[in-house]
């Protein structure tokens, strides 16, 4: 690297670090300190210790094709990088971690600038880089795919980031699907968010990266401790810096140049050469020398980005920093956290050489005018075609595949239906993706397998076909392949299916990413199902079978709060059919819905916002149930997707509503049939979606709020007509607060069924009686609750 380069480099890093620090200083709201004085959100420590790694990574080494998952507490520091690349504003810098500000973690959804994953929960931003490059390689063999020049994974990785799980689980699924063009560079202060890291732990970072076919580099010493090693005595030196504990060199960074020379005379001086090379620097110089570890020094970083960027193997870059490096916050083990006072403050911007009143202009205290600052940032390659979102044509869907099958389970439909679209030649068929966490064949996705293969870079045979073993599956692995098979790890399921409904937007392809579980096991998960909708992914996650009709299975298999989870979750619509043709229309409806980004105004019919899309959660049983005759209406396929329609419509003087949801429809229906002989007009409400009718009823609650008087939600329609002495009995297989709150909308007196507790092993039959679910059940609730004389029949012969 040439003279000038790094000179000019050295200087983003200080302007960088500063409009980092600035930004969190300047945030009023940030300054209410606990008492300790110390603890408030600022890191601006953790942005010191990433400044000479983000500077050197992103104009030095980084393509625009190459995507990066920015450490959490380092989004100041990005948010400054995008103010000077002009993505960013000033009035959100000013406004960082206020409302409509720049956000405290970056925000693929929320920040303006150029995100590329967001992050936040510690560990799953790193994760999903390898998920992504795994991704890519899936578009790259695709034929009709054109996704565009490879580009690298890129993750920055706090090294106490690496005590989360998710992330040895990604190492692993990695390693078997030959992960290629991933980095994570790991920030190693060898500081939490409460301490310091154990000794050793770099050499267990190296182990185990190196365990799974990761190459490690070393950045541990800087150009300046490389050319004092070179000196007589700096073997000394440099074995000192080696065995010296981490909490000694956080303590001696944070005490300055006069404490670093008192040790090391103390250690390793009167020792000759060693203490000459100590002396002849001033307490500055060694500060400076003892500070300049590999992550800190821009020429070794982009020297070693560029060796590695030869060749596309995963690396994992072990880069040694101080945290709050080249601030008063330097190697303090409360830093974390830290803010500088208003007086380090001034101190701080008059080293930089800001002058007071121009802290926000992008050119003030370098050795660059504006004009230059703006074409260097410009021209550097990462930048240069502005922000690097894509986007990918719609794909329109075949229409609903309906089945003619008499009895069937809705997890089966669901595989039969998949099946269907496999055989078919229909565009948006190349375009799905399954997956599943090693239970393909019991979450019915094998007939697709069958058709559609799994996915390999390479060719591998199915050995048990070659040698005619009878199986009824296919595992042949080929590039062609459609199904990426994962192991039983939850959290590698969401990160797979974030990464790949982000691939329209990441690669300028879409994909339709569809990926089943057992329900229960989606609180597994749950973490990553989180990150994966706050990126605003687009997937179909199916969760079968669920809850206690999974009898034989026990209570550790049995959902209880999946419903909820469906409802609580933003960004995921959730459906529960009873029936295949249910499924059937709401299967390709999820597929339209995925690829829908449409504005956020809602739907004035039902006030939710389906223009703007989202993902799916259909929750699934293995019960076989007797069909209904098939219905194709319009109004009924309206009903299927807003979430509710009448089975039987109730009349004017209705008593009793019996409101289902999924797989106890039939226990619902016998329970009407005999109510019906003592109560007049029995209604039933079939719910397909509590989430989309509780979701509209609120929006159209505060729609009226605001004004739109006339506002009213799909399930307020259903429901208005019903009479003030009406009662209305909801059921589900699984937690009863799913539809308890159907009573709140227009005033009836309700009784809600369902589990709350563990299941067990038994019958089917069996638990829906243990649990108050089935139709004696509902029966009783309305002999107790409905005015009149006691329904008869509660147990009919």
């Amino acid at each position: 690297m040439t003279t000038p380069a790094k000179t000019r480099l050295k200087q983003i890093e200080q302007k960088l670090l500063w409009l980092a620090c600035w930004t969190i200083h300047n945030a009023n709201h940030l300054r209410e300190k606990s008492p300790d004085g110390l603890k408030v959100g600022g890191h601006q420590a953790s942005c010191a210790s990433m400044a000479s790694i983000m500077t050197a990574l992103y104009f030095t080494s980084l393509r625009p094709q190459d995507r990066v998952a920015v450490k959490p507490h380092a989004s100041p520091l990005f948010h400054a990088m995008q103010y000077l690349a002009g993505n960013q504003t000033r009035e959100k810098l000013e406004a960082f971690r206020a409302y409509g500000g720049a956000q405290s973690y970056p925000s693929r959804t929320k920040d303006v600038d150029d995100v590329d994953f967001s992050t936040g929960s510690v560990g799953l931003g790193v994760a999903i880089t390898a998920f992504a490059s795994m991704v890519q390689d899936y578009l790259g063999a695709k034929d009709w795919a054109k996704p565009g020049p490879e580009g690298r994974m890129v993750a920055l990785v706090g090294d106490a980031e690496l005590d989360e799980g998710n992330v040895y689980e990604a190492l692993q699924e990695g390693w078997k699907h030959g992960l290629r063009n991933t980095w994570w560079i790991i920030d190693y202060n060898r500081q939490s968010l409460d301490g310091v890291v154990r000794e050793g732990l770099a050499g267990r970072i190296q182990a185990i990266f190196g365990a799974f076919g990761w190459d490690v580099v070393l950045l541990k010493y800087g150009a300046l401790q490389q050319q004092a090693f070179a000196e007589k005595g700096g073997d000394k030196l440099r074995n000192w810096i080696d065995t010296c504990p981490n909490q000694l060199y956080s303590a001696l960074a944070f005490q300055g140049g006069a404490a670093w020379r008192k040790r090391l005379l103390d250690d390793i001086g009167d020792q000759g050469p060693v203490t000459a090379l100590i002396e002849r620097r001033s307490d500055a110089e060694l500060l400076e020398l003892m500070t300049n570890l590999g992550g800190h020094c821009i020429e070794t970083l982009s020297e070693t980005f560029a060796e590695q960027a030869k060749h596309d193997r995963p690396v994992a870059f072990l880069a040694y920093t101080i945290k709050g490096w080249n601030t008063p916050l330097a190697g303090h083990k409360d830093n974390h956290a830290g803010l500088m006072t208003p007086a380090q403050m001034e101190s701080f911007r008059q080293a930089m050489g800001v002058r007071e009143g121009y802290e926000w202009d992008p050119a003030e205290g370098l050795d660059m005018t504006p004009a230059e600052l703006d074409a260097f940032v410009r021209q550097t390659p990462f930048f240069a075609k502005g922000v690097r979102r894509h986007g990918s044509p719609h794909v329109a869907t075949p229409g609903p595949q309906f089945l003619d099958d008499k009895q069937l389970s809705t997890q089966a439909g669901f595989g039969k239906i998949l099946d269907a679209l496999a055989k078919s030649d229909h565009p948006l068929a190349e375009r799905v993706v399954t997956t599943s966490p090693d239970v393909t064949v019991s979450t019915n996705l094998g007939p697709w397998v069958n058709r559609r293969g799994l996915f390999s870079r390479e060719d591998m045979a199915d050995t048990f076909r070659d040698q005619r073993i009878p199986s009824t599956q296919k595992w042949g692995f080929s590039p062609k392949g459609q199904h990426i098979e994962l192991g039983i790890a939850e959290m590698n399921l969401f990160l797979l299916l974030g990464a790949a409904g982000l691939s329209h937007s990441l690669f300028g392809e879409r994909l339709l990413p569809v990926g089943t579980l057992y329900d229960p096991f989606i609180s597994r998960g749950l973490d990553a199902l989180n990150y994966a909708c706050y990126q605003d992914a687009r997937f179909l996650v199916v969760g079968t079978p669920s809850g206690v009709t999974l009898a034989p299975e026990g209570g550790a298999h049995q959902s209880v709060a999946t419903p909820l989870i469906g409802m609580s979750q933003d960004g995921l619509a959730s459906f529960e059919p009873a029936w295949l043709d249910e499924l059937s229309i709401l299967m390709d409806w999820s597929f339209d819905y995925l690829q829908r980004d449409g504005e956020g105004d809602p739907d004035e019919r039902t006030w939710l916002r389906d223009e703007t899309g989202g993902s799916v959660y259909l929750r699934l049983s293995t019960q076989a149930l007797e069909q209904p005759a098939r219905r194709e209406d319009e109004a009924f396929r309206q009903g299927v997707i807003d979430g509710a329609y009448w089975l039987r419509e109730p009349g004017p003087n209705c008593e009793v509503v019996i409101a289902y949801q999924g797989v106890v429809g039939p226990e619902a229906i016998e329970a009407a049939g005999r109510i019906g002989t003592d109560r007049r007009d029995i209604g039933v409400l079939a719910v397909t979606s509590a989430d989309r009718l509780n979701a509209g009823w609120h929006a159209a609650m505060r729609m009226r709020k605001r004004g739109s008087r006339g506002a009213m939600s799909h399930i307020e329609r259903l429901l208005s007509p019903l009479p003030a002495h009406c009662t209305m009995i909801t059921v589900i297989d699984g937690h009863p607060a799913t539809l308890a709150w159907l009573g709140s909308v227009c005033g009836h007196r309700t009784a809600a069924l369902g589990v709350e507790h563990f299941g067990q092993t038994g019958t089917i039959a069996d638990l829906h009686h243990h649990f108050g679910i089935d139709a004696d059940a509902i029966v009783a609730a309305a002999s107790e609750l409905a005015p009149g004389r006691p329904v008869r029949l509660v147990n009919p012969i």
